[in-house]
């Protein structure tokens, strides 16, 4: 059930966000969330779209430095403390949350969530075993 991330190093100077943006956006490829981190010197864009292994072969083309990973993208219950119990299992379980971000969309009223963990399969199975609903690829995708 994993999701494909495409995560993109970009230099950190002016344009080169909006370079990417103009990239997958001349393909036909829609974001679908997306994370910005920053240093001095370089920025590093994770992206969930609409087609992550077209993204990856335009964006590589392109000549960008862009990798592919599995996060998960999970229902998360939107009301005070619906994360916390969220975090509180994973965290009893042992498993290492290396980053998170959210989506801009709902579902069904639940929050959207990205998680990059070490072990994704475990944590699938915890989640899915702890009644939180674990989207596929294809449903995250076509939001």
């Amino acid at each position: 059930m994993p999701v494909k991330q495409i995560t993109v190093f970009l230099e950190n100077k002016c344009g080169r966000l909006a370079n990417v943006a103009e990239v997958i956006g001349d393909e036909g490829i829609n974001i679908r969330a997306f994370s910005v981190a920053d240093t001095t010197d370089f920025g590093i864009l994770r992206l969930i779209v609409s087609d992550p292994e077209r993204t990856y072969e335009v964006l590589h083309r392109a000549q960008f430095a862009v990798r592919m990973t599995d996060v998960i993208a999970a229902q998360i219950p939107d009301h005070p403390g619906g994360l916390a119990q969220v975090l509180a299992l994973m965290d009893e379980a042992g498993i290492n949350i290396e980053y998170m971000y959210a989506f801009v969309a709902q579902v069904s009223g639940d929050a959207l969530v990205v998680f990059r963990v070490e072990n994704t399969k475990v944590a699938e199975q915890l989640m899915l075993g702890k009644g939180i609903k674990v989207l596929s690829g294809e449903e995250v995708y076509n939001i």
